[in-house]
């Protein structure tokens, strides 16, 4: 798989695309590795040029910690949320199958990962995250169909469940990377959001 294409193909052929990833075999350490790592520090390539723009009064510092915890966030954020979204299955008449959950996480999260490399856009950057999170959820509810094999009149519920853990435990993983690193590094009890 070819990641650039990839990311191409999710975020314009989203239909097509998931039919694709259905048809391959797919483990989450192989997921990431291929795909959430490089993903991952490309979205944290936005926290690093936001740095280098407008360090000012919170400091270079305090932005390079951020990208760290973005990037710690996101990869945890990627096997919790897998292993949850894998144990609702059931509970939604979807198939249980890590590796499929693993997949429904890693490429729904493609907008995400793009966005946070435009974060530094001052206004823009936030824009194109709100942007990113509608289309992350438009993307799970194409997904989760082949993927998961959730029935018609369950997949709005499991998605909506789905998406909200992955972003509750984001916030939740950022504000407790966050004490930890930035007391840590004496960087005080800084707004992390």
């Amino acid at each position: 798989m070819n990641i650039i294409e990839r990311v191409k193909n999710i975020l314009i052929t989203p239909k097509t695309e998931w039919e694709v990833i259905n048809a391959e075999s797919a483990t989450p350490q192989s997921l990431l590795v291929g795909y959430v790592l490089p993903m991952a520090v490309v979205a944290s390539i936005g926290s690093i040029l936001q740095a280098f723009l407008f360090a000012g009064t919170l400091g270079l510092k305090y932005f390079l910690v951020m990208a760290v915890i973005a990037f710690a966030v996101q990869v945890i954020n990627f096997y919790i949320s897998s292993m949850i979204i894998d144990a609702l299955a059931t509970s939604f008449g979807s198939e249980k199958n890590l590796n499929k959950s693993a997949q429904l996480v890693a490429y729904s999260a493609t907008p995400g990962y793009v966005a946070g490399l435009l974060s530094f856009i001052p206004v823009l950057g936030m824009i194109l995250g709100l942007a990113a999170w509608a289309y992350s959820i438009y993307l799970m509810y194409l997904g989760i169909g082949p993927l998961k094999k959730t029935p018609e009149d369950k997949k709005v519920a499991y998605m909506i469940v789905s998406f909200l853990v992955m972003i509750i435990l984001s916030f939740v993983l950022a504000a407790i990377l966050g004490m930890i690193f930035m007391s840590a590094l004496g960087l005080g009890t800084r707004s992390l959001f």
